[in-house]
Parts: structure tokens; C-alpha cells; sequence
């Protein structure tokens, strides 16, 4: 009879027909029907649909922590987060799906949990009506609808999104590097990098294209290469109409127009539109070479440096100049040969308008005008404008003369200092 009475005294809502056992708690949940929140913040006006939320809430104004960790003494505002928090010491997990019988050390990452099986999402987004299985990816995604960027950097005041990609930037100005290579002790400042370097070690490339057979080490570089077999270019740009296949190619295109340079050296804090261009440039500063050939044991900063070496022992030149015959390994080296027969120099500097038949030499061309030495020598600290001049300048303090005289096996630290020798000293004899 106890538990028949106990069932009519059940209050249910008419939205739901969710029941509950007292009618306070039928007001509260009705509240995230009609998005009543009666209850404001005095200090910030933020307002919850629960006295209870606003409670914690405040905390976030008074810093106050008054429950402490009695093994390591970190301090907690809530209660609950201190008793979840023991359980990190104490590997305690109490509550357990009753679907696959996986165990937590709290119970509402239970809840969340089970929505894995049940598929359920309950929070809906009020804009696009996407919805989602946890409250906190609601809130990140709503973000893109509004643009909120509430998480500042303390240093450069820099906004961000959500506060992981805060504590990334972060590190771009502590230079912490939390993420180590268990193999050779690298470390990185993101788990993404760390991951995609162990490739290295492994060579393991378990993602393979169904069409063509090429294997990539990670998911996504596949998916973004089976669209080269499609030709989908989803994406377009609203400036210029121009579409791509990806959206990260968009955003870095997109740059093109607004001439934004989101990456940032923390060695000289020159900006860079691309994160790879900013990658590339520190290796100036760290002068790291970790792509090394098996063959002779040279070492690079770049893999596609290292690729483009390695044919140099193999022999192969596949590419081949349809005027004159003459072969190359590379196709860009078949391009920049081409221009001897064409006299074309489609590369302008912006600054005197001189023109080049090669890229590399305009952008070599500018530092005439700008001044600009990024080669720096990291013993006596000398600064040159291109990489050839510092390692001939780098021979002073090694001694080492890589450049031999056939004839009578003299060294040279130069090579025009052996031409020189040649003509001078044996062109006379002979």
C-alpha cells in the first residue's frame, strides 16, 4: 500500500510527463521547458533557472576554495569536485554502466557515458537545432553562431573560443612542452604534434585509400585525399568564388585577401598566414634536422628536402624537358630549366619591379630592400641573408674545406677558391 500511495503522490509535467516526487523539483524542471531563469547574479547580472546554479556560480567571483586535498593540497570550490578528485589518488570508480558494466569515479560521467548506447542528445542548439550529448559542447558550439571569444590571453590579450585552445596558445609564450617522445625525448607543446611525430619511429601508415592504394599514417589525411579521386571542392570562397576540397585550405586562401598572419614566432615574433611556413622558419632559430638519409646519413629540416636528396643516389630523373631532352629528379628543377629556353621571368619584386625566373630568387632579391638577415651563425652570431653565405661563413670556425683539387688533392674551404686554384696553378703548368 506504502508504495501505491507513494506513486499518486508523483507530480508530473505537462510538457514531458516526466515525474517527480516534489513540486519544487517539477518548478525547476519546467524551467528547461519555458528557459525561466529567476535567479540573478548581483555582481555580473548572469542569471540561472536554479538558486542552486547561481550558488556555484558566485564562487567564480570570490576565488574562494575551501575544500582541500588532504594527500596533495590542491583546493577545490565545490565539494564534489574534491571528492571526485581523492578518487584520482585512491583509482576508487563506484559507479558503473549497467549496459557495458564500465566503471567511473563519478556518477555523471555515467550519465554521459550511456548516451554512447543510447545515441540520446539532449541539448539542442536554438539556432541551427544541432544537437549534442554533453552541455559543455552546446556552449563551445554555440560560439560559432555568436563569434564569443571569452577566454583571454593573460599576455597578449589574444581571444579564444573555448579554453583548451587558450591553454595551447598559452604555452606559445611559457614554451612549456608538456607532450614527450618516449623514443627519443622530444618534446612538443600539443598532443597532436607528439602523435604525428611518433610516425617517425614507427613508420606505421595504417589508413589506405580503397582507389589508388596509398596509405597515410593519419585519418584525416586520408579523407582529405580521397576527394582528389571525386574532384568535391565543398568550399568556397566568398571573395573570389574560388572552391577547394577542404576547409582548412579555405582558411589559409582566405588569408590571400585579408592579409592575416595568425602564427607567430615566439624567437623573433615575425607572423606568418600559414602554421607549416611557421614551422619551417623556426628551424632557423633551432637549427634541428631530423629527417636524416639512410644512405649517407645526411640530415634535413624538411621531409620534402630529404625525399628530393634521396634521388640523387638512385639516379632517377623522370622529368624530362620536351625542347632539349635534359632530365631531372625534380619537377620544380624542370620548371626552373625551362625558363633557359622561354626567357620568361614571371616573378616580380613589389618593391623595384625587377623580374626573376624563380620564386626563391625574388624572395632573396627583397632582402636587399628590407634588409632582412634571417641566417644566423650560432657561435659568433653573424646574420646573413641567404643560407648558402652562412655555411661558407660557418667553414671559419670549423676549418673544414670541403672542396678538393682532383689534380693535387689541396683542400678549399670555397669553392671558387678551387677554381681559382685550378686556373692559376695548373692551367699555367699544363
Amino acid at each position: 500500500m506504502a508504495s501505491i500511495q507513494k506513486e499518486s503522490c508523483l507530480f508530473s509535467c505537462g510538457f514531458c510527463h516526466k515525474k517527480f516526487k516534489h513540486q519544487s523539483l517539477l518548478k525547476a524542471h519546467i524551467r528547461t521547458h519555458t528557459g525561466e531563469k529567476p535567479f540573478s547574479c548581483d555582481i555580473c547580472k548572469k542569471s540561472f533557472s536554479q538558486k542552486g546554479n547561481l550558488d556555484q556560480h558566485k564562487v567564480t567571483h570570490t576565488g574562494e576554495r575551501q575544500y582541500s586535498c588532504s594527500v596533495c593540497q590542491i583546493s577545490f570550490t565545490y565539494k564534489c569536485n574534491l571528492e571526485r578528485h581523492v578518487r584520482t589518488h585512491s583509482g576508487d570508480k563506484p559507479f558503473s554502466c549497467d549496459i557495458c558494466k564500465k566503471s567511473f569515479s563519478c556518477q555523471k560521467y555515467v550519465i554521459v557515458h550511456r548516451r554512447i548506447h543510447t545515441d540520446e542528445k539532449p541539448f539542442s542548439c536554438d539556432i541551427c537545432q544541432k544537437k549534442f550529448s554533453m552541455k559543455i559542447h552546446l556552449t563551445s558550439h554555440r560560439r560559432i553562431h555568436t563569434d564569443e571569444c571569452p577566454y583571454p590571453c593573460s599576455v597578449c590579450q589574444k581571444t579564444f573560443k573555448r579554453k583548451s585552445q587558450l591553454n595551447i596558445h598559452t604555452r606559445t609564450h611559457t614554451g612549456e612542452k608538456p607532450f614527450s617522445c618516449d623514443i627519443c625525448q622530444k618534446s612538443f607543446s600539443q598532443k597532436g604534434d607528439l602523435d604525428r611525430h611518433k610516425v617517425i619511429h614507427t613508420g606505421e601508415c595504417q589508413y589506405s585509400c580503397s582507389v589508388c592504394q596509398k596509405s597515410f599514417t593519419q585519418k584525416r589525411n586520408l579523407e582529405t585525399h580521397v576527394k582528389t579521386h571525386s574532384g568535391e571542392k565543398q568550399f568556397s570562397c566568398d571573395i573570389c568564388q574560388k572552391t577547394f576540397s577542404q576547409k582548412g585550405t579555405l582558411k589559409r586562401h582566405e588569408r590571400t585577401h585579408t592579409g592575416e598572419k595568425p602564427f607567430s614566432c615566439d624567437f623573433c615574433q615575425k607572423s606568418f598566414s600559414q602554421r607549416v611556413q611557421l614551422d619551417q622558419h623556426k628551424v632557423i632559430h633551432t637549427g634541428e634536422r631530423q629527417f636524416s638519409c639512410s644512405v649517407c646519413l645526411k640530415s634535413f629540416t624538411q621531409k620534402g628536402n630529404l625525399e628530393r636528396h634521396v634521388k640523387t643516389h638512385s639516379g632517377e630523373k623522370q622529368f624530362s624537358c620536351d625542347i632539349c631532352q635534359k632530365t631531372f629528379s625534380r619537377k620544380d628543377a624542370l620548371d626552373q630549366h625551362k625558363v633557359i629556353h622561354t626567357g620568361e621571368k614571371p616573378f616580380s619584386c613589389d618593391i623595384c619591379e625587377k623580374s626573376f625566373s624563380r620564386k626563391n630568387d625574388v624572395i632573396v632579391h627583397r632582402r636587399i630592400h628590407t634588409d632582412e638577415k634571417p641566417f644566423s651563425c650560432d657561435i659568433c652570431k653573424k646574420s646573413f641573408s641567404q643560407k648558402g653565405n652562412l655555411d661558407k661563413h660557418k667553414r671559419i670556425h670549423t676549418g673544414e674545406k670541403p672542396f678538393s683539387c682532383q689534380l693535387c688533392k689541396e683542400t678549399f674551404a670555397r669553392k671558387e677558391q678551387l677554381t681559382k686554384h685550378i686556373a692559376s696553378i695548373h692551367a699555367v703548368a699544363n
